[in-house]
């Protein structure tokens, strides 16, 4: 499980260890925040494609799914 300060996660690269429609490398882009400035999500742009994807910022905790960094 990797550590990762939610405040710093704009512009980190991440890998998909399952890609899905060859969609391996993706770039965090925006930060989703509550009301009370917590970070709740975090949007995520394929390198690939542009296509982007919202997800639970903890997801990227679980390293059977995310690597940091482009592998």
């Amino acid at each position: 499980m990797h550590r990762i300060n939610p405040n710093k996660l704009i512009l980190t690269k991440w890998t998909a260890v399952a890609p899905k429609q060859k969609e391996r490398h993706f770039i965090v882009t925006k930060l989703i925040r509550a009301e009370d400035e917590t970070i709740i999500a975090c949007e995520l742009e394929a390198v690939i494609n542009k296509n982007s994807y919202t997800i639970d910022w903890q997801e990227l905790k679980e390293t059977s799914n995310w690597l940091m960094g482009w592998q």
